[in-house]
């Protein structure tokens, strides 16, 4: 197959980053524009169904025994595969997938405590013309441009981000309903689905779903309930033991899928082309189980992604497989292309060592 023939380098190709054939590239992925229903549902509730099947397998199974870790871990790839959806729900059309997206919130966003509003303003900004790579972009962070042990410290965060994500919901949400300042602080700055820290959120716009607050409130309803339930000893402690490892499992993977996701080649307050995006943005066309549990619902294909922010998630490795066989010269498209999500690591890891090593004059260029 074309896409075996990964190149390394798309500066070195003939015509450099401006080779892309984009207008044919264009006319290729109309032919994958359509989402499908019929495929969104039964993925979505049959890994919401083995994964809570799980979930409630592991918190009635022995305390620390080999079938509450199996179980564990079934629940934390069944329901990591059914919150990905979040970034489906991005992209849909407004107005669309109505119901779709209210039975994802009940049965993925509010549970672990990313009801679809965290992420939707923030992800359309993170495709927005100018916007990509820039400090104003919340899904990105430098990682290959120098100081590589940042993406160690990104995979550990993963642990500890759930009891902030529960100290949010059931302490600061309620007061925030009383100090009123409160509210503005945790839309800019704990309202977000974001890898950048820093992120300060924009006002609510169109870009956000409208039902942000009817979200917040009920998700903050469902934690305070179940904190309490366990505190008033009518649900056991395994309820809130086997979410950690369950949300922490899912941020562990995500954040692995995240860096494997670009290059992280930009720094400052950046402005690139659509090219560059592509460019920057990482395919791991592989079939390993490996990858297509750290990567579901079409996230292996994050460059065919972001060339064609629309396809849905069922369509992306058959357009990734058209892109391959049917533009004229796939050299461009194919660099984008790394074996696995080890050699995606692995050159993210050399390309911030060596801008590290890299003379400050050379780095500043």
């Amino acid at each position: 197959m074309a896409e075996q023939g990964i190149v390394d380098n798309a500066a070195a190709l003939p015509g450099g980053t401006g080779g892309f054939p984009m207008a044919e590239a264009r006319v290729i992925a109309r032919r994958f524009a359509d989402p499908d229903p019929k495929i969104y549902w039964p993925d979505f509730l049959i890994s919401a169904a083995i994964g809570w099947g799980a979930f409630t397998g592991a918190v009635i199974a022995a305390p620390f025994s080999l079938a509450q870790a199996a179980l564990t871990l079934i629940a934390a790839f069944a329901l990591f595969r059914a919150v990905l959806f979040t970034h489906e729900l991005a992209h849909l059309k407004k107005g669309t997938f109505g119901v779709f997206r209210f039975v994802w919130n009940i049965f993925a966003g509010m549970p672990f405590l990313v009801p679809s509003y965290s992420y939707t303003g923030v992800h359309i900004d993170h495709h927005r013309p100018g916007v990509y790579g820039s400090t104003r972009d919340g899904e990105y962070v430098s990682f290959g441009a120098g100081a590589p042990w940042r993406t160690v410290g990104y995979v550990l965060l993963s642990f500890v981000l759930p009891p902030l994500l529960l100290v949010r919901f059931v302490l600061l949400t309620p007061l925030s309903w009383i100090v009123r300042p409160l509210r503005k602080v945790i839309w800019r700055h704990m309202s977000s689905l974001a890898i950048d820290l820093t992120y300060d959120r924009h006002p609510q716009n169109k870009d956000d779903d409208e039902t942000w607050l009817i979200q917040e409130t009920a998700t903050a309803f469902l934690a305070i309930g179940v904190v309490a339930a366990v505190a008033a000893g009518r649900l056991p402690l395994a309820v809130l033991g086997v979410w950690y490892a369950v949300t922490a499992t899912i941020l562990f993977a995500n954040s692995i899928r995240t860096l494997g996701a670009h290059a992280y080649r930009f720094s400052g307050d950046v402005s690139v082309s659509k090219t560059e995006e592509f460019l920057d943005s990482i395919n791991v066309p592989s079939e390993d189980l490996a990858s297509k549990l750290i990567a579901p619902v079409g996230l292996r294909f994050h460059a065919t992604h972001h060339l064609f922010p629309a396809t849905p998630y069922h369509n992306l490795p058959k357009l990734h497989a058209a892109l391959a066989s049917e533009l004229s010269d796939p050299r461009v498209y194919l660099s984008t292309s790394r074996r696995s999500f080890l050699h995606a690591l692995q050159t993210l890891w050399a390309d911030a060592r060596a801008a590290d090593n890299r003379p400050p004059a050379m780095a500043a260029e």
